[in-house]
């Protein structure tokens, strides 16, 4: 039975709002409710679209009283698509409810008195990935789409000019739109697994190289060699084009299967004076400027002196591990994909950093096995995914017993529970700061320097 509030329209003033542009306000009975697109301080005629017993979801029909934060979205695809959150607000208010969210988290989750110390805004906050996925969805017959999925679904909205994108990116999205109308290609129908194009992938070094990917529901594709012509013909820069088979029932977008259709299936980037070689799978920040003060905090608040060893967990193709190898006595790093671990190896062979190791492990495993072999580094560093550290991870830090822990999360929520944990267990969050490298959406990274307790 629907809830009685439930489209019914109201007038409400907005009191806060979060950093995924979320306005937060409440009814004159108190329920707390939070409105898309609104901003702290405006007063809004919304329509309630979901109620439960302690909060409910508006849609914003009118802006009364307008924040002075408030500006005119620069994207034809905002905010149907997903991909970004705030572009409807000044960039520097998109930094201090960036730099609220990560303190508010420290606070109500970790239970911190730590506060970050400044927040690095974007140089460019347009056309700075380098790495993109595009979904592809729709039908032959409706009309193929090539863009984003609209917020919290798997809807994809056709956007082709992104302008989170370089250029050439949306190009080669419409390039095998193109190829797909022309030769009857299907997109991947998630509901029953049928029809063949799931995803466009691409990536775009600094030399302005373009590596593109097509990710498919089988290991062949039709008309390869058109595609192919394509590809070369109009995406400037272009110096491979691979095909990645994923048939499994899965939202993960790459499987296991790889082949190179043209070109190389690899390019390599620069950063922080290093050079690396990356694969299709291989994990590489995707605002590389950004990335540079990122991972130069890291290295800053590692505070390495040349006869110490660092630990670097989740080390990906070994961007932060190479970092630290040019300051430490010696890296070791830990990663779980096989191509990443390859990659960080070849990075190191060619920026002729011999003090610098890897092995392909997961990292809760990893951290274990050098616990036990009594590994002492003076720094751990760490750079999990959303979902933050494991217990084994914690465990093993606990028992390596390090001087110091570089935390690098792009979560502040499991970030400030893992902080919680680790303070419990001996060290002390001394640190932090707030690097954005995702412009015009919710997201954020933060890095922590943490001190054991008993130096």
């Amino acid at each position: 039975m629907a809830h009685p509030l439930k489209n019914t329209e109201h007038i409400i003033t907005l009191t806060s709002c979060t950093s995924g542009g979320e306005g937060v306000g409440r009814l004159e009975d108190g329920l707390t409710v939070f409105v898309r697109g609104g901003l702290t301080g405006e007063t809004c005629r919304i329509s309630l679209m979901k109620v439960s017993k302690r909060c409910a979801w508006g849609r914003l029909l009118e802006v009364l009283t307008p924040s002075p934060a408030r500006i005119v979205p620069d994207c034809l695809h905002y905010p149907k698509c997903g991909g970004c959150q705030l572009r409807h607000l000044t960039y520097e208010e998109e930094l201090r409810l960036k730099t609220e969210r990560v303190n508010d988290a420290f606070q109500h989750i970790g239970g911190l008195s730590l506060r970050i110390d400044c927040i690095h805004g974007a140089r460019a906050i347009v056309g700075y990935r380098n790495k993109i996925q595009f979904p592809v969805g729709g039908t032959l017959e409706t009309g193929i789409r090539v863009g984003f999925y609209r917020q919290h679904s798997h809807d994809v909205i056709d956007a082709p000019c992104c302008l989170l994108q370089p250029e050439v990116c949306n190009q080669a999205g419409r390039i095998i739109k193109n190829w797909m109308e022309q030769f009857g290609v299907p997109p991947y129908q998630e509901a029953d697994g049928s029809g063949l194009i799931r995803h466009i992938f691409c990536r775009i070094n600094r030399e302005q190289e373009v590596l593109i990917c097509i990710v498919a529901n089988s290991e062949r594709l039709p008309y390869e060699k058109a595609l192919i012509s394509a590809l070369r013909a109009g995406v400037e820069g272009l110096v491979g084009v691979v095909l990645n088979g994923n048939t499994r029932d899965t939202n993960v977008i790459l499987g296991d299967f790889y082949r190179t259709l043209w070109g190389q299936d690899f390019l390599y980037d620069s950063l922080s004076g290093l050079s690396f070689r990356l694969s299709v799978p291989s994990f590489f920040q995707v605002n590389r400027d950004q990335a540079e003060v990122l991972y130069g905090r890291a290295l800053e608040f590692a505070g390495l002196a040349e006869k110490e060893t660092v630990l670097d967990l989740y080390c990906g193709t070994g961007t932060i591990s190479l970092v630290m190898a040019k300051r430490a006595g010696r890296v070791l790093g830990a990663e779980i994909v096989p191509e990443a671990i390859e990659d960080a190896k070849e990075n190191a062979r060619r920026n002729g950093l011999s003090n610098a190791e890897f092995f392909c492990a997961d990292a809760g495993a990893a951290a274990e096995e050098l616990a036990r072999r009594g590994l002492r580094p003076e720094v751990i560093s760490v750079d999990p995914p959303r979902k933050g550290l494991s217990g084994q991870v914690i465990d093993a830090i606990c028992r390596m017993a390090p001087d110091r822990v570089v935390y690098v999360s792009c979560d502040p929520g499991t970030l400030a529970r893992d902080l919680k944990i680790l303070d419990a267990r001996g060290y002390r969050a001394v640190r932090a700061e707030a690097v954005d490298l995702f412009p015009r959406t919710g997201h954020v990274e933060t890095v922590v320097l943490m001190s054991r307790k008993d130096t």
